[in-house]
């Protein structure tokens, strides 16, 4: 699927580049075609002003005419000062009104098109030019592309998030399959597993290895009852997240290398209540404290701060380990990335879904030094 949705999006994009630039050379080539036809009418439309200027000519109707028919070219024509002498073709209006509007029309007249002169032909010291600015239509095919450019990438868009809305929906559909399968298959051990266990209650002498056999039952339930909880809404009910967090912390102590030092800070508050799934949040705190843990290499500290403000509760793992370089923070929580040798990277995946999708809530880095450790802070509504 992400192969696919790569090479759409590949596909997707030279297609877009293709139309783009073609239509960008084609609107080029008509706009230079337009523009060449509308300096020839400003040249006929000179020349026909002149020649109706002229006292020794004594057809007028052709000259005027060709100054009839051109009604989309707006001209200024300036003497040999370059001062306005008269205009066609703009707002005569706005010209009286407004004595700034002729000199900024020439303005930008001047900045888009060489003028055509005129020379009197019985005085060489008089001269006239004529600027002339550009049509609507001209505008409108020079304008083109960028309208074109801008839908291309709007249905770019809108079909990528089309595409990578249907991938994450597969991507779910198999998350969740997975979850429900594993949850299913461990069923069976599991419950065979505590008839054993009561057997062997039945027989005096293993009350240790009981108690240590229901223990790892009872986590191997509890794995069960959490990977089929994948895929489906959890019922949230209120909890205190301090009596959660503390027997997560005392399972992990027990698991750890006597270098390691636990601490949980509450901000010498005695419960902090939100609503949570409890086997699914203690799911991302196991996993919070597995990869501090992990990071650490048996030794340092790791430490649970929660504190309250407002209407969210914040956590925050942090570990003196290894920490995490800039260029993976970003990445820690996709699927499939980690920096372990063995491990599938999923654990931190799981997390923000957990947290995210089901709680409403955040997940994230908060602060990673190099060398000195990392922070993991989780948001909760309260």
């Amino acid at each position: 699927m992400f192969r696919q949705l790569f090479n759409w999006r590949t596909v997707l994009a030279v297609v877009g580049i293709l139309i783009v630039t073609g239509t960008i050379f084609y609107s080029r080539y008509v706009a230079n075609k337009i523009a060449d036809e509308e300096k020839q009418k400003v040249e006929e439309c000179v020349a026909a002003i002149k020649s109706l200027n002229n006292p020794d000519n004594n057809d007028v109707v052709l000259p005027f005419k060709i100054i009839q028919n051109n009604n989309d070219i707006p001209i200024i024509e300036t003497n040999e000062k370059d001062s306005i002498t008269q205009y066609i073709n703009l707002d005569s209006a706005r010209a009286e009104n407004d004595t700034g509007y002729l000199t900024r029309k020439l303005r930008k007249f001047k900045g888009i098109n060489e003028p055509i002169l005129w020379y009197d032909p019985q005085d060489s010291t008089r001269i006239n030019r004529y600027y002339y600015g550009h049509t609507a239509l001209l505008n409108e095919v020079r304008y083109y592309p960028l309208v074109q450019l801008f839908i291309v990438g709007l249905f770019i868009i809108v079909t990528i998030l089309a595409l990578r809305g249907s991938y994450r929906s597969v991507q779910n559909q198999v998350w969740a399959g997975m979850a429900k399968e594993t949850a299913h298959q461990l069923g069976t051990p599991v419950s065979s597993l505590e008839g054993w266990v009561e057997m062997l209650k039945e027989t005096s002498g293993n009350e240790k290895i009981v108690q240590e056999l229901e223990k790892d039952v009872d986590r191997l339930r509890l794995v069960s009852d959490r990977f089929g909880k994948i895929g489906s809404t959890p019922q949230l009910e209120p909890v205190n997240l301090l009596r959660q967090i503390n027997s997560m912390v005392d399972y992990m102590r027990k698991r750890a290398t006597g270098k390691i030092s636990f601490s949980v800070n509450t901000q010498g508050q005695q419960e902090v209540i939100a609503n949570v799934s409890p086997p699914l949040f203690d799911w991302v705190i196991e996993n919070l404290l597995k990869n501090a843990l992990d990071a650490m290499e048996g030794k340092g500290s790791i430490s649970v701060d929660i504190h309250e403000e407002n209407k969210a509760v914040y956590i925050d793992v942090t570990d003196t380990g290894k920490g995490i370089s800039g260029q993976n923070i970003n990445r820690v929580f996709k699927p499939g990335f980690t920096t372990k040798k063995r491990g599938w990277g999923l654990g931190l995946s799981l997390s923000k879904r957990i947290i995210s999708r089901y709680h409403e809530g955040e997940i994230f880095v908060k602060h990673s030094e190099l060398g000195k450790g990392t922070t993991f802070r989780v948001v909760l509504k309260k």
